[in-house]
């Protein structure tokens, strides 16, 4: 069974930086691709990054919106996946959440809040 642990949100102010985390069981982590998104209170999910699998190389891919300050990145031989989060603003307020599709079937944790506010 898939599992997806997100951690290491937390309340923050503006220009802060935090570590996501995503801890994946469950499955041979380094063969898939792995996505990072997000939901902010009222609206609908939004995708932030994708890492791709061993196999492609670990090439990345990023949201306009947080291009040059957020960067994806994964641990194979620890199965972690992780999203580096800098000059944080107060829009990127959201419950952030690691996914992943294995056996044509997505899996989603359950996901790590971040606040941003002065």
């Amino acid at each position: 069974e898939v599992q997806l642990v997100e951690s290491g949100g937390g309340l923050v102010q503006p220009g802060a930086s935090l570590r996501l985390s995503c801890a994946a069981s469950g499955f041979i982590f380094g063969s898939y691709g792995m996505t990072w998104l997000r939901q902010a209170p009222g609206k609908g999910p939004e995708w932030v990054s994708t890492i791709s699998n061993l196999d492609t190389g670990g090439l990345t891919y990023y949201a306009d919106s947080i291009k040059g300050r957020f960067t994806i990145s994964r641990d194979n031989a620890n199965s972690i996946l992780y999203l580096q989060t800098n000059s944080l603003k107060p829009e990127d307020t959201a419950l952030y959440y690691c996914s992943t599709i294995v056996g044509g079937r997505s899996s989603r944790g359950q996901g790590t809040q971040v606040t941003v506010t002065s």
